[in-house]
């Protein structure tokens, strides 16, 4: 099922949609059973504006739809939400930038960036799906077929395209994160 909703770059975008255009947030088809009936209802509210030095605007709330088939329910995020993250995907990617390039001593949690278990957590991840994510996005994007290794894959990708992007476009084809 695609859980991120491509385009909703912003949490001030992901609120101006929920009020103008909800149905773009509207499952095709239930991630269950596969019934394409689906209704609106109602939200949850998730903690996702993580800046620092700003105001707030949690808690945010995402679009909840049931199935009239099997009666559970389900939801997509905006790109700029994470799935089961805790930060958004540009600071995953700006962790996994640093661990690809060998930058040591910046680890620890500061102001916006994650804890280095975290870090570690997510670059275990990368490493550990990798090549899955590597087949789908070097048929999906052939520029990015020219990369040799892990290491100049994702170097390539986060340069063109960014964690955000790479993860919609998986998102369509297998469960991320």
């Amino acid at each position: 099922m695609e859980r991120i909703v491509a385009g909703i770059h912003t949490i001030e975008q992901h609120l101006e949609a929920i009020k103008e255009t909800p149905e773009a947030y509207r499952p095709p088809r239930c991630p269950h059973c596969g019934l394409k009936i689906l209704w609106q209802h109602g939200h949850y509210e998730r903690k996702a504006d993580r800046r620092p030095g700003q105001f707030s605007l949690n808690p945010v709330p995402i679009c909840r739809y049931c199935c009239s088939g099997c009666r559970r329910t389900c939801s997509r995020l905006p790109a700029c939400i994470a799935p089961r993250r805790w930060y958004n995907w540009s600071v995953q990617q700006g962790v996994l930038e640093q661990r690809l390039n060998e930058r040591p001593g910046h680890h620890g949690a500061h102001g916006n960036r994650p804890d280095r278990r975290t870090a570690a957590r997510w670059w275990d991840w990368l490493q550990k799906n990798s090549l899955l994510f590597e087949f789908h996005l070097r048929a999906r994007c052939a520029e990015l077929g020219r990369a040799v290794d892990f290491a100049a894959f994702w170097s390539r990708l986060f340069a063109s395209m960014g964690l955000v992007q790479a993860m919609t476009l998986l998102d369509q084809q297998m469960s991320v994160p």
